[in-house]
């Protein structure tokens, strides 16, 4: 019997990460090198192209680097072929590519709005669909990196809500039209990272802003890139092997948090005006 959690447990597999070039998105493609796949990297810029490749090939492992649009549905066909050319059919992919920027929906011009459909859920769509004939069918594992948006209404984030909430659905249609095939595909959405591009971005306009974040997380952190590739290797192994259509929050609880709910401690709460009962301490 195969141990679904020792080590190599993707040895021989072949993974192509979309937006894979940095952040925790790296951490993924590295933790699938890490287990013995042979890794595609991909984003826009080619420099990061470059050095997110060398440093998965630092590991020991097998890796390219190739620069795409995810916008270009020719183009990642051209990098699929040339995937399956050097490494073999596909066994892993991961969309991970994502845009994002704060501006109210009055503020935005149409042009801005479409580029994060584009980015986000257009290319989520191109990955996946233009990855298919590629695969190495039944087994193979699709990946689509969401965002608690994709369920929660955040003011300033209309495009990313929608884009999300569209990347959700569409990971569900694909699970149940392509499940017969014996592709498996989920969704992961994570919470705050500690290093991301998108949460430095919010922390450097407003240094207050961390703790009015951590405040509101029920695990009261912030998650790390491991948390993160650590997930994203569950829904690839074959400790997953019946999971499908399935979003996995890696968020700290912030996903189920109510409004407020950072200002309560409902386990130590003695002394605390706006409960009833005693404290941990009293009891």
């Amino acid at each position: 019997m195969s141990n679904s959690f020792g080590e190599k447990i993707l040895d021989g597999k072949v993974a192509f990460v979309a937006g894979g070039t940095r952040g925790f998105n790296l951490a993924i493609a590295q933790k699938y090198a890490e287990h013995g796949c042979k890794v595609v990297v991909s984003s826009r810029n080619e420099e990061r192209c470059s050095t997110a490749a060398q440093s998965i090939i630092d590991m020991g492992a097998e890796a390219m680097g190739i620069p795409c649009d995810v916008r270009d549905y020719d183009a990642l066909q051209e990098v699929y072929k040339h995937t399956k050319e050097k490494f073999g059919p596909i066994d892993l992919v991961v969309a991970a590519q994502a845009g994002n920027f704060y501006a109210p929906a009055l503020g935005m011009s149409m042009n801005a709005y479409r580029s994060i459909i584009d980015i986000d859920l257009i290319g989520t769509f191109n990955v996946f669909r233009g990855a298919f004939e590629h695969l190495n069918r039944p087994g193979a594992s699709m990946l689509a990196i969401t965002a608690p948006e994709g369920v929660r209404p955040l003011p300033f984030q209309s495009h990313v809500c929608a884009a999300k909430a569209g990347v959700n659905m569409l990971l569900k249609c694909l699970a149940v039209e392509w499940g017969p095939a014996g592709v498996r595909v989920n969704g992961l959405s994570p919470g705050p990272i500690e290093g991301s591009w998108g949460m430095d971005n919010v922390i450097a306009k407003d240094p207050e802003m961390k703790e009015t974040i951590t405040k509101a997380i029920p695990l009261k952190r912030w998650g790390v890139d491991k948390d993160i590739a650590d997930g994203a290797l569950f829904l690839a192994s074959d400790a997953a092997s019946w999971v499908t259509g399935t979003i996995l929050d890696i968020d700290g609880g912030v996903t189920i948090a109510s409004p407020g709910s950072g200002d309560t401690d409902a386990v130590n709460f003695a002394g605390n005006e706006k409960v009833r009962g005693p404290g941990k301490g009293d009891r």
